[in-house]
């Protein structure tokens, strides 16, 4: 066989070359030896639908498909393609559990499987089988692919970090010379860029990924927590108070308009130059890099963790992508094969450079990928998966904590303090009597 390698993949070192190995003769060779070696055998006739959130990266999406064609090349087997926005992934995933009707695997967001536990097949063979070829996985993928579980539900393909996107020569105007390392400073960096004319924002919206990401963080950092280790309630805290104010006091140093964006606003904001910093995944970066009108913008903007809150220690939470495969499905074991078949090495990645950083993977063989390293601006997020809090904080992955995210319990609570709609002891008791709703239920 025709020797491919992470080396033949990743010559060229742009996001192009990665994508087109996927349709190299030698890969496509290579696909089809490893078909026949694979523990998983498609069954007779096998076709697969396949439902995934809406793309950021384009380059990241023509990979995806690359990958499935080979699929399909080596094992026979079709895989179709269903694109939803992050917002209607989770709605369209549970009618489907719910009517057994549906696409085969769907690629969502965050604790998506623990919606509906007992309608996802056991995939504990392709974890145990990924896991001991590729280093491990990362703590914070065990618990989203079993959670409380003995079995694994769901594989975790990757994560798209939630970082903090900033403008260079605006943080330097502010007085700053690096990104603020602690929320305190970062509040005053806020104060100085809205004076300047350059201020930032951050969703307080329905955004699936910005606004649970950030707004879970500032929960978190200020001591914060919707439940204990015990999954009991425990949201009523001067804690939570504190980060309610932490975040008023940001809120009002913002660019207006915030409390209606969603997942691609700050994108389209920080793109026109209406803000100079928010929370996000690389796209910003790759879309201004792209384009030769924002050219001054990618080379203006770098990337930094959150800052560090009262408690002292990251507190972030980052966007997981795991896949599932339904229970009502005719095809289990080729819905094995492709998960599988994603995450070797020969597909993963030449995916992960096409990305370009907007995806970062759960098994630790992977942070040997030059994507991390080749541009310092991409390095920050290589470590978004070992860095990474869950969905549950303190508590289990699990369909309650899945509730809470889906229904934007954390989100709104904040919303609505910020906004005036309520008080601080009235925004915290309309979180709480959701989550003691959906955490007895």
């Amino acid at each position: 066989m025709t020797n491919f390698t992470r080396r033949t993949v990743l010559q060229g070192g742009t996001a192009l070359a990665a994508a087109g190995a996927l349709t190299a003769p030698a890969f496509l060779e290579w696909a089809r030896a490893w078909a026949q070696a694979a523990p998983w055998k498609p069954e007779k006739d096998a076709k697969l639908s396949l439902l995934r959130w809406k793309y950021f990266v384009q380059a990241e999406d023509d990979a995806f498909v690359a990958l499935l064609a080979a699929f399909t090349k080596a094992t026979g087997v079709p895989v179709e393609i269903a694109r939803e926005s992050y917002e209607d992934v989770q709605p369209k995933a549970s009618v489907a559990a719910n009517t057994g009707a549906g696409p085969d695997l769907v690629w969502g967001l965050y604790s998506l499987p623990h919606l509906f536990p007992q309608k996802c097949v056991d995939v504990s063979d392709v974890a145990d089988y990924l896991g001991k070829k590729y280093g491990g996985w990362v703590p914070s993928a065990v618990i989203y692919g079993k959670g409380s579980s003995a079995n694994w539900i769901d594989i975790p393909i990757c994560y798209t970090g939630s970082l903090m996107n900033y403008r260079i020569s605006s943080l330097n105007k502010a007085g700053f010379q690096k990104f603020p390392a602690t929320t305190d400073e970062f509040l005053e960096l806020a104060k100085a860029t809205k004076k300047n004319g350059t201020p930032g924002g951050l969703a307080f919206g329905h955004a699936s990924g910005d606004a649970n990401t950030w707004l879970h963080w500032c929960l978190w950092a200020h001591g914060g927590n919707l439940v204990d280790k015990d999954d009991k309630v425990v949201l009523n805290s001067p804690e939570t108070a504190k980060a309610l104010e932490y975040a008023k006091a940001l809120y009002d140093n913002m660019i207006p308009g915030t409390v209606s964006w969603n997942d691609a606003s700050n994108n389209k904001a920080f793109l026109a130059g209406e803000i100079h910093w928010t929370a996000n995944g690389i796209s910003i970066y790759v879309a201004a890099k792209k384009d030769p009108t924002k050219k001054e913008i990618a080379e203006d903007m770098n990337h930094a963790y959150y800052p560090i809150g009262p408690v002292g220690k990251p507190t972030e939470l980052h966007l997981m992508f795991p896949i599932l495969a339904m229970n009502y499905t005719k095809y289990p074991q080729a819905c094995k094969s492709l998960i599988s078949f994603m995450l070797e090495a020969q597909n993963f990645n030449p995916w992960m450079e096409s990305a370009q950083g907007y995806l970062t993977h759960c098994l630790n063989a992977y942070d040997a990928n030059p994507v991390w390293t080749a541009d310092p601006k991409t390095t920050p997020y290589r470590d978004v998966a070992k860095r990474s809090m869950t969905a549950g904080g303190l508590g289990s992955v699990g369909e309650k904590a899945a509730t809470v995210l889906a229904d934007f319990v954390i989100v709104d609570m904040f919303a609505n303090y910020v906004t005036g709609r309520e008080d601080i002891k009235g925004a915290i008791k309309m979180a709480e009597r959701q989550a003691q709703r959906i955490y007895r239920s």
